[in-house]
């Protein structure tokens, strides 16, 4: 079963264990819509995606990387 915009679960911590260390609020929505449709899991139509699932997506990357770093 490939993912959807709608699956920011799966998706954020796939940039988490992707991108490890780097800080998600420092990364352009238009570099992670790209890093997004990269992913071999995804299957959406990269079209679909909005600033709000984007946003979704972020703070669940950032709240893994939180528990990893800590506030930075």
């Amino acid at each position: 079963m490939s993912w959807k915009w709608e699956d920011a679960r799966p998706i954020g911590e796939a940039l988490f264990e992707k991108y490890g260390s780097l800080n998600p609020l420092t990364v352009r929505f238009t570099d992670m819509h790209k890093w997004i449709t990269e992913l071999p899991e995804f299957g959406d139509d990269p079209k679909g995606s909005n600033e709000r699932r984007l946003e979704a997506i972020q703070m669940v990357w950032y709240e893994e990387w939180k528990d990893e770093y800590g506030d930075e």
